[in-house]
């Protein structure tokens, strides 16, 4: 009988022993109001999936918009949202 196994290494069993780097983690930080700009957005969007937006639910939502896009402008103008 032959047995069939694995002639490979696991891919990603090297990339799992390590956690994030402090590179990582500090790019993590400096995106993190952006971050918090987006659920508070996505939480708005999602309370007013299954009925009309009143006049108060229209204004939470230009308000999480405008807090999304003051995030992004702040990160572009750090130069971090640059691709590398």
């Amino acid at each position: 009988m032959k047995h069939i196994a694995a002639l490979q290494n696991l891919v990603t069993a090297a990339s799992l022993d390590g956690g994030p780097s402090a590179a990582e983690l500090d790019a993590i930080d400096l995106e993190m109001p952006l971050i918090r700009a987006e659920v508070e957005l996505l939480d708005v969007q999602i309370a007013l999936l299954d009925r009309a937006p009143n006049e108060l639910d229209e204004r939470r939502i230009r308000r999480a918009r405008r807090k999304v896009l003051a995030a992004r402008t702040v990160l572009a103008n750090t130069g971090a949202g640059e691709a590398a």
